[in-house]
């Protein structure tokens, strides 16, 4: 039921689900399964132990499912796990995990990643994501539901994305991003909240008061964090979105977390 151009190769042990269309010159090796209606538009590489879901679509010159670039791997058994709807354009590149992060990269659905993309290994990407233009992250790094990441932004290995952050064209992130987020500069620093993604979610003006005044308490130069986390929690403590980024920052991390300038916390 697949559809398979004369120039494509398909190793024996690959599975097409229906309605597959592979483009002229893919490559497709034999623990590859594609789920149904998944199109390889032309010259897509996709190799190892990697899955694809319904309806996702990838443009030529992607490398999907290649040996991940750290010095560590040592030819283990790793997966790479693709959800559904997806859109991977040119030159995008998508590694599977490694024995030191549980041996899965796992990317939800409904994600675009433009030109130059790149998921390295034991990454979680959430649903909803953009990679703009050359956006790239490091080996297991976590991104939420709906975070955007600017074109030529860097993550740093182990960062967390929290859900609905934004990440500045260009900005080198080296610490977690709390969700709902803003962030800029040639290394990241917190410039207040993403309104314009939240208004476009569909968040109400009593939400994102409360995350406003929550952000400006906890990011506020005075007391501790642990102080300011009470105080918020106080105030706002049955407000979803805002505890979501109290239990963000609470929750364990090998990273620090990105603060605003001093001062700057409006």
């Amino acid at each position: 039921m697949a559809e398979i151009h004369p120039t494509a190769i398909i190793e024996d042990g690959a599975t097409l689900g229906e309605g597959v269309r592979v483009g002229p010159f893919c490559t497709v090796g034999p623990e590859v399964r594609l789920g149904a209606n998944v199109e390889l538009i032309s010259h897509v590489v996709i190799a190892g132990d990697t899955e694809i879901g319904a309806d996702t679509r990838i443009f030529p010159f992607a490398s999907i499912g290649h040996m991940p670039q750290d010095l560590k791997f040592a030819g283990e058994k790793s997966r790479l796990v693709i959800g559904s709807n997806n859109v991977i354009r040119e030159y995008a590149t998508m590694h599977p995990g490694t024995a030191g992060g549980g041996l899965l990269t796992k990317i939800g659905d409904n994600n675009l990643f433009m030109l130059g993309a790149h998921v390295a290994h034991d990454c979680v990407v959430g649903d909803h994501v953009v990679l703009a233009n050359n956006a790239s992250i490091a080996g297991h790094v976590q991104v939420g539901d709906y975070a955007i990441l600017g074109g030529l932004s860097g993550v740093h290995q182990f960062v967390r994305i929290g859900h609905h952050a934004m990440i500045g064209g260009t900005t080198g992130v080296e610490n977690d991003v709390i969700p709902f987020g803003s962030v800029v500069g040639d290394r990241a620093r917190l410039s207040g909240l993403n309104v314009v993604g939240l208004k476009r979610r569909n968040f109400g003006r009593d939400e994102i008061h409360a995350l406003r005044t929550s952000y400006r308490l906890l990011f506020a130069d005075e007391g501790t964090m642990a102080e300011r986390i009470s105080d918020v929690t106080e105030l706002h403590g049955d407000n979803d979105a805002v505890m979501e980024i109290v239990d963000f920052i609470t929750r364990d991390s090998s990273r620090g977390l990105t603060q605003p300038r001093p001062g700057r916390a409006t």
